[in-house]
């Protein structure tokens, strides 16, 4: 259907933005002894542009604005500090640098705040 519509209605409407005065699906060029039908191409282009369009509008915004209504984006981080070696950004919590492997002093707990360790 839609291999039909570009060629019966929008290759030709390119044919006279360009000045083609015939089907522009239909034209080559020709290099030595090989043709080259670069109307074809231009009739493939204009489909796969039409039906990714289509395909964008019609799933794919209305599947990412459904999913942001039932999931919006929760983005919590946690607290970071800086690696003493390679002052690379690591959880406050960390007990070694993911980077560098370095062992990180412990970090004290504040008032208030209970620090579970499995052992």
């Amino acid at each position: 259907m839609v291999n039909g519509f570009v060629s019966a209605f929008l290759t030709p409407l390119v044919g006279l933005a360009t000045g083609a005065t015939s089907d522009i699906s239909r034209k080559t060029f020709t290099v030595g002894a090989t043709k080259f039908p670069y109307g074809a191409f231009v009739n493939a282009t204009i489909s796969f542009l039409l039906l990714a369009s289509a395909l964008y509008f019609l799933v794919v915004l209305p599947i990412n604005k459904l999913h942001e209504r039932l999931a919006p984006h929760q983005d919590v981080q946690a607290p970071k500090r800086d690696c003493p070696e390679c002052l690379s950004p690591v959880p406050a919590q960390a007990r070694r640098c993911a980077s560098c492997t370095v062992s990180l002093p412990a970090v004290p707990a504040q008032a208030g705040e209970t620090t579970q360790r499995a052992g």
